[in-house]
């Protein structure tokens, strides 16, 4: 019973992508690596390594390192120290690339990350936001 429950939850995730479609595999290392070392910053507290992961929208947002890690720390602190980091496949929403991963906390709770990325004209990628979705939890 607690396989299905999960299984369903993720159903009704997928669900809130019902144009998407997947994007091409190759892109998939980049992205993933861009927002491994962006965890990475996080865990390590270091702001301006984090920061300088994300898109110029989100830095004209939050100016500085410090005021980008408050929001973290205020808005996603599952992403500070997750016990474990899931990709899924990544998809094309809309002329959007989108990574989504599932997050699990130190007390093993699930959340569905989905991060909208950028690429810019050199060709590398930047973290353009990221949604949390809570994976409802089961009983035990």
């Amino acid at each position: 019973m607690t396989m299905i429950r999960s299984f369903l939850a993720l159903i009704l995730i997928a669900a809130l992508f019902t144009g998407a479609v997947p994007a091409r595999a190759d892109k998939a290392p980049a992205i993933q690596a861009v927002i491994k070392r962006q965890i990475e910053a996080f865990r390590q507290g270091d702001a301006g390594a984090a920061f300088a992961l994300a898109s110029n929208n989100i830095r004209e947002i939050f100016g500085t390192p410090e005021g980008f890690m408050a929001m973290v720390r205020q808005g996603y602190p599952v992403l500070l120290n997750p016990r474990r980091v899931a990709f899924m496949e990544l998809i094309e929403d809309d002329g959007r690339t989108i990574q989504r991963a599932l997050v699990e906390d130190a007390g093993g709770g699930l959340m569905m990350a989905v991060y909208p990325m950028q690429r810019l004209p050199d060709g590398t990628w930047r973290i353009d936001g990221c949604a949390l979705v809570a994976v409802p939890s089961n009983p035990a």
